[in-house]
């Protein structure tokens, strides 16, 4: 049974297929049958450009596991990257991303 759980947001970057890199317009998140992972349900990610042919794209399957890892992950380097462009900026940081001691 397809579950129907999709996500899309415009997206702005760079994604890589074979040698080619091409700008992105978008990103999909959605979570159903796997496609080519060994894999019953799986979170998909698709990151692509409508502007393009429709082999501009760069998919991944994940589990759920090393989708929350994932998650997890982006969430670290988000605040670590906002800390840091609070830091160059010589503003400080926010203080929502200072850890008390």
């Amino acid at each position: 049974m397809c579950t129907s759980i999709v996500e899309i947001i415009a997206a702005e970057g760079m994604a890589k297929r074979g040698n080619e890199w091409f700008p992105l317009t978008q990103a999909v998140v959605a979570y159903d049958h796997a496609r080519h992972a060994p894999l019953a349900d799986v979170i998909t990610l698709d990151f692509i450009n409508t502007g393009l042919e429709p082999g501009a794209r760069a998919g991944i399957e994940l589990t759920l596991e090393s989708a929350r890892e994932l998650r997890a992950a982006l969430e670290r380097a988000i605040v670590a990257a906002e800390f840091e462009e609070a830091e160059v900026r010589g503003k400080g940081a926010a203080p929502s991303l200072v850890r008390a001691a």
